[in-house]
């Protein structure tokens, strides 16, 4: 019998747009040095784009007073401040007309993003609170959007990720990608190559029975995830 480390007390769900200031956190959080910064609006127009899919993984209807101790957010107005100040700064009128909504109840501790094109499904971004790491969530999420991929009859899963990034490399390893290429000084605040990875053609059986397999472990670890 497999030990399980710990039961999963979060969901998976859609992004709103209610959940974009939250979100915005975690992507400053997890990739502080890109540039340029995603901005409200930038979020906003990729919700509303018809190749894009985002979901967010969250605690539900948590009070921000009882977030992780290493969690700023014990004024969320404040804290909401400080973003619309910051986005003010580095994009000037790109939120004028789309004044940040009050965010939701539910806690947001990760996020995952990909686009649909031509049979491929493309991994934008995966993120995770750094209080929150360690925990399967990366995973889980990425299990999430290759769910969605079969789900969507793509053939392939593919993404970029920094040449550094070495624990994200093995994961992405672990469920099938392999290192097809290279994209030359791709990340522009250190011209730091990205390795290109790719899957195999995901409706092969090897892929699935693989897939399922680690779907499996993964539940037997971290405990069953809830979508809604």
């Amino acid at each position: 019998m497999v030990e399980i480390k710990q039961r999963a007390d979060y969901r998976i769900r859609a992004m709103q747009e209610k959940d974009i200031p939250q979100t915005l956190e975690i992507d400053r959080e997890a990739f502080p040095t890109q540039w340029p910064y995603p901005t409200y609006s930038s979020f906003k127009q990729e919700l509303n784009n018809k190749l894009a899919r985002y979901v967010v993984a969250y605690r539900p209807n948590d009070d921000f007073s009882c977030n992780s101790p290493n969690e700023d957010s014990a004024n969320p107005k404040g804290l909401i401040d400080r973003i619309v100040n910051l986005m003010n700064i580095f994009n000037p009128g790109g939120i004028t007309n789309s004044p940040p909504l009050p965010p939701g109840r539910d806690y947001i501790i990760g996020m995952a993003g990909f686009w649909l094109m031509a049979g491929e499904v493309h991994i934008i971004t995966i993120a995770v609170r750094t209080a929150y790491k360690n925990k399967g969530i990366g995973a889980r999420m990425l299990i999430h959007v290759i769910d969605n991929a079969i789900a969507l009859q793509a053939d392939v899963v593919t993404l970029e990720v920094r040449i550094s990034n070495t624990s994200a490399q093995q994961l992405y390893k672990k469920f099938g990608f392999k290192p097809v290429g290279l994209r030359h000084k791709y990340y522009t605040d250190n011209n730091e190559n990205a390795l290109i990875m790719t899957t195999d053609n995901i409706n092969l059986p090897d892929f699935q029975s693989r897939f399922q397999y680690l779907k499996q472990e993964h539940w037997k670890t971290w405990g069953e995830i809830r979508l809604s």
